[in-house]
């Protein structure tokens, strides 16, 4: 019994650590332009984030194989899934002009560290505090909309100002309030994001007037949590 434990804590671990070969096949498409593959890995890598920690929790992985860390482990990954392999994209695509993109990716590199190492990056009631280093989503965003370049310096130094804030964020599952619409709001996402992919990576009006409009309910969700008391 032990040893079906065991494996399957092991299978779990396995799992989360798929994340590790999913950046770099991204960060190989990347460095070939291929931009739709890169965001396709990305969001797979999404989906293994999303399920690893629900099957670490059922099969009680921190008891069953008690040597390796798993939160410790997704910390790795996500780092190199949200943070590196976006910050790389941001240099390599060319999205600002002259030195600005090594120094885009730099600040989000750095910010990043910090967000991964504060120990209050959660609220009680699952919200984050400050902008949880989704740059996957920032850049994702910053492409299928052919934002300016000045306009992508902007946000990225928002988002990494945010960082810092007081600011309140919501998690797109562990939400407690208005649970439902935000569960539905993010499956929307994903299948616009989908959609976006395959029209590689320039997508029709209507769907970047979609992807608008789900980005405007999560800030407005987040604004009305950050704005109580």
């Amino acid at each position: 019994m032990h040893r079906a434990r065991s494996l399957i804590a092991l299978s779990v671990h396995l799992l989360t650590l798929s994340g590790t070969v999913l950046s770099l096949a991204a960060l190989i498409a990347a460095s070939n332009h291929d931009w739709p593959t890169t965001f396709g890995l990305l969001g797979l890598a999404l989906i293994v984030d999303g399920i690893d920690g629900p099957l670490a929790r059922r099969f009680d992985v921190v008891d069953a194989l008690p040597r390796w860390q798993g939160p410790i482990l997704d910390l790795i990954v996500d780092y190199l899934t949200y943070v590196l392999v976006p910050a790389y994209i941001v240099y390599e695509a060319g999205l600002m002009p002259g030195g600005l993109g090594f120094v885009a990716a730099a600040v989000i590199c750095v910010t990043s560290g910090f967000y991964f190492a504060d120990r209050h990056v959660k609220t009680q009631d699952n919200f984050f505090r400050g902008f949880p280093a989704l740059w996957n989503l920032i850049v994702f965003y910053i492409m299928v909309l052919s934002l300016r370049p000045l306009a992508a310096l902007l946000l990225v130094a928002v988002c990494a100002l945010a960082t810092f804030l007081p600011v309140k964020f919501v998690h797109p599952l562990r939400v407690v309030r208005w649970r439902a619409p935000t569960i539905a709001m993010t499956a929307a996402w994903a299948l616009l994001a989908l959609l976006a992919i395959f029209q590689n990576m320039q997508p029709h009006l209507w769907v970047q007037l979609a992807l608008l409009f789900v980005a405007a309910y999560f800030l407005i969700l987040s604004g009305l949590r950050s704005a109580r008391p």
